[in-house]
């Protein structure tokens, strides 16, 4: 199976060099930025003869580079995106056979160079289809997820991106906003130490992703910094220490 990967940054990068590794696909990735890499391109014609294509590029350019593959591939060609959002790219229908999809995976580094082939192995992908229709299709895409060691999980757009704001778009808000806190308190900055780094790992994220997260899904990361605030209240309020060992208990068994 020919399969396309366009946009090779952490994401795209560690799944060209997953699917590299088995002698049954025939991997092509399309990139501006990497250069004299065995099977990278830079002219997205190259994708005609794909059967799967990967779109990897940031949030901002999913939509304009969907539209553009519509002129380059055959209708019966599979397209997914990896977007952190699901609901911006469901409004609208595509000639070729559209899955959007989602890896729960990643780090505080960004492009090329920081992408490893292991970087999915374990983590959630997950599946939103296309207005809720289930292509017969979507069997080749999830063996192909596997084949990144991903466990597949299927919902919807809206509760995707309600989850997401919550574990992941709010959280990253969270980790910015406590370094800008300490931004006046040179005391505190010095006494920063492995706590607070693992706190605030987020805000070493990719800013061009984080801005698209934000305005994206800003309406569920402000429910969720509600939610957030009620919980802090709830903790705070009475019995704190039986509190706290619930929540300590629940944390150990989330992973």
């Amino acid at each position: 199976m020919k399969i396309g990967i366009i946009g090779l940054g952490l994401i795209g990068g560690s799944i060209f060099k997953s699917l590299k590794k088995y002698e049954n696909y025939d991997v092509i990735g399309i990139s501006s930025s990497v250069k004299n890499e065995e099977n990278v391109f830079s002219d997205y014609e190259k994708l005609k003869e794909c059967h799967l294509i990967f779109v990897c590029t940031p949030m901002n350019v999913t939509i304009s580079v969907l539209e553009k593959l519509e002129s380059i591939v055959s209708n019966e060609t599979i397209v997914t995106d990896v977007c952190s959002l699901k609901e911006f790219v469901s409004q609208k229908e595509y000639s070729f056979k559209f899955i959007p999809s989602h890896p729960m995976a990643g780090t505080e580094n960004q492009g090329w160079k920081a992408s490893f082939a292991e970087l999915f192995i374990g983590a959630n992908w997950v599946i939103t289809p296309f207005k809720g229709e289930v292509l017969p299709e979507q069997e080749i895409l999830e063996n192909v997820i596997k084949d990144l060691g991903a466990n597949i999980i299927i919902t919807t757009p809206e509760e995707h991106d309600k989850a997401v704001s919550l574990i992941s778009h709010m959280p990253l808000v969270i980790a910015q906003a406590l370094c800008e806190n300490i931004r006046d308190n040179k005391l505190a900055q010095v006494l920063a130490a492995s706590g607070f780094k693992d706190t605030t790992r987020l805000a070493l994220s990719n800013v061009e992703m984080a801005n698209d997260m934000v305005t994206l899904n800003i309406d569920n990361i402000n429910k969720s910094l509600n939610s957030l605030k009620l919980a802090v209240n709830r903790l705070l309020e009475d019995d704190y220490i039986n509190k706290a060992q619930q929540i300590k208990e629940f944390r150990k068994n989330l992973y």
